[in-house]
């Protein structure tokens, strides 16, 4: 191996390692420390609306914009958003992809034969793996983050109004229309309004 390929490789490694990284650590709000976003005058006083959506769906994207419309048209509520979690049984074997990944990368690029190591055939697409080193790893890094996010993905965009939960996106199937979430945010805000005047309203 020349010492231009090692350089070359080890650029790859570094890369693959980084881009790695960045997706075992952004696939909980516990290990990810997704900032729980929190818009609103005074996150005291008032209601309280929370977000939780699929952050590897892209759904942050439209907390934001429903956070900024919610803000305009009802200043006085907080809004807070988060990473709604996948099952625990999912986030393991996600996390279990992306070492099992970074084990097979570095046995690519170093050279290691692992099938030797276990006392098996070398199969035909080690063989070329090890003959295609960039090919290889690049097709094993996609082919693995598309697993991952297989797994990481929920589809979820759920959001409760003071706890209560008033709209859901694993219920419906979709995400609500601005229009359909004022006017549930109407209906509810109203209620508060009744039993704050009358006590005795049914809840």
């Amino acid at each position: 191996m020349t010492e231009y390929s090692k350089i070359v490789y080890a650029c790859i490694f570094v890369f693959l390692s980084i881009c790695t990284y960045k997706d075992l650590s952004v696939q909980t709000t516990a290990d990810k420390q997704i900032p729980i976003t929190k818009v609103g005058l005074n996150t005291n006083i008032g209601p309280t609306l929370k977000f939780f959506y699929c952050y590897s769906c892209g759904y942050r994207k439209a907390f934001e914009d429903y956070a900024n419309i919610i803000r305009q048209k009802y200043p006085d509520i907080s809004v807070s958003g988060e990473n709604y979690d996948p099952p625990g049984l999912h986030m393991l074997i996600a996390r279990g992809l992306g070492i099992l990944k970074i084990m097979v990368i570095i046995s690519v690029l170093s050279g290691i034969n692992i099938f030797n190591k276990l006392g098996l055939d070398t199969p035909n697409f080690w063989t070329w793996c090890t003959n295609h080193k960039v090919w290889s790893c690049m097709m094993i890094f996609f082919m693995s983050n598309a697993l991952e996010g297989h797994f990481i993905s929920t589809g979820a965009f759920e959001i409760s109004l003071n706890d209560i939960p008033v709209w859901s996106k694993l219920e419906t199937g979709r995400i609500p229309q601005p229009p359909e979430l004022f006017q549930i945010l109407d209906n509810h805000l109203h209620l508060e309004d009744l039993r704050d005047i009358k006590p005795d309203f049914p809840k």
